[in-house]
């Protein structure tokens, strides 16, 4: 019976230490084939040239590599560039470049589809698929930055991890992508530039704060009053805003890092007055960023972006009361590539 043989990237590199220990060879190969798979994408072991032929041979008989592919960009009129990554079995994610005059921001996906179903998002009306594996995760940058650097002439300068899926839902997978990102076998950068946005796990929030990490957190707030929160985030049911505020004041506590609150304005539902005045109850809690995102309509909702004027009145407001606050406009909607929008629209 023929032996089936494991993807590579999916074992730590202690285990391949062992792997390569238990075969009568120097542990130190495994961290130079960590350094190929991960730090030059190099999938094929033949190539790798400083591994011994009996080694690579080794390597060949008891394992395989996988890896994810670009099958489809799309270019928005503002320059935002959307990716449709294939994954094996021919699930496919969307990822997002959104260049801007001193930054390249990757948007990356954790999950293909999403289970919790916020109401706001088109992402929330697939059918969840399944989380993606640590290497999935990974080629997503690092195929991303290629690019960067191809067309650019310079690397990603940051990472946020606010693309289709909940990230604390697939995080054993999400941190090993992080380590992998970050690590001088993989790419290299900084976690200060990598941002993991979450609706609000309490239970794994407080898990990250005791693991000290070396990433920065957003929340997706949308509203901090209980019930307009749960009609449009389900998850808001069984995490409300108290508990979501304690796991926050216990993060911080840990690590000293601001949480940035992510708040999408929905037209006479939560840009009102009392609303401003809510979140800023709920930002005096503790040091933190309040970033406000434009609408993007979503087919199906019922929501429609804030008017202008709302939202300049709502900024105001909480100015007044000393929030850091950070409007961030629309991009790559006329390519479905916008926050809230990725559906894999072009797998059909």
């Amino acid at each position: 019976m023929k032996k089936t043989k494991q993807d590579i990237r999916q074992i730590t590199k202690l285990e391949l230490e062992k792997f390569f220990s238990d075969h009568h060879a120097p542990k130190f190969r495994a961290c130079q084939v960590y350094e190929w798979l991960w730090k030059h994408h190099q999938l094929d072991f033949n190539e790798m040239t400083n591994i011994p032929l009996k080694h690579r041979n080794l390597l060949q008989e008891h394992f395989t590599t996988q890896s994810i592919k670009i099958i489809k960009e799309t270019t928005s009129q503002d320059g935002t560039i959307k990716f449709l990554f294939q994954l094996e079995n021919n699930n496919v994610v969307e990822g997002v470049l959104i260049p801007q005059l001193n930054r390249l921001t990757a948007c990356i996906s954790s999950q293909s589809g999403c289970s919790l179903a916020c109401d706001f998002c088109a992402t929330g009306k697939l059918k969840f698929g399944r989380n993606l594996y640590s290497s999935e995760i990974y080629d997503q940058v690092f195929l991303i930055n290629q690019y960067c650097v191809s067309k650019f002439k310079k690397p990603i300068t940051s990472i946020v991890f606010m693309g289709m899926g909940e990230p604390l839902l697939n995080f054993k997978n999400v941190l090993q992508s992080i380590e992998h990102i970050t690590s001088f076998t993989g790419m290299g950068m900084s976690g200060k530039r990598i941002t993991v946005s979450t609706v609000g796990i309490t239970k794994i929030i407080r898990k990250i704060a005791d693991m000290k990490p070396n990433f920065n957190l957003a929340i997706s707030l949308h509203s901090a009053n209980d019930n307009k929160r749960s009609q449009i985030m389900d998850i808001n049911n069984t995490n409300n805003l108290s508990k979501l505020l304690d796991a926050l004041k216990y993060f911080y506590t840990k690590t000293g890092i601001k949480p940035t609150y992510e708040y999408i304005m929905l037209n006479s539902f939560n840009d009102s007055y009392q609303d401003a005045k809510d979140l800023i109850n709920f930002c005096k809690q503790i040091p933190c960023k309040v970033n406000l995102i434009e609408y993007n309509k979503v087919e199906g909702a019922v929501y429609e972006k804030s008017t202008k004027k709302s939202t300049i009145a709502f900024i105001n407001v909480l100015e007044k009361s000393n929030i850091l606050v950070k409007l961030r406009r629309s991009r790559g909607e006329d390519i479905g590539a916008a926050c809230g929008q990725l559906a894999t629209q072009n797998q059909q």
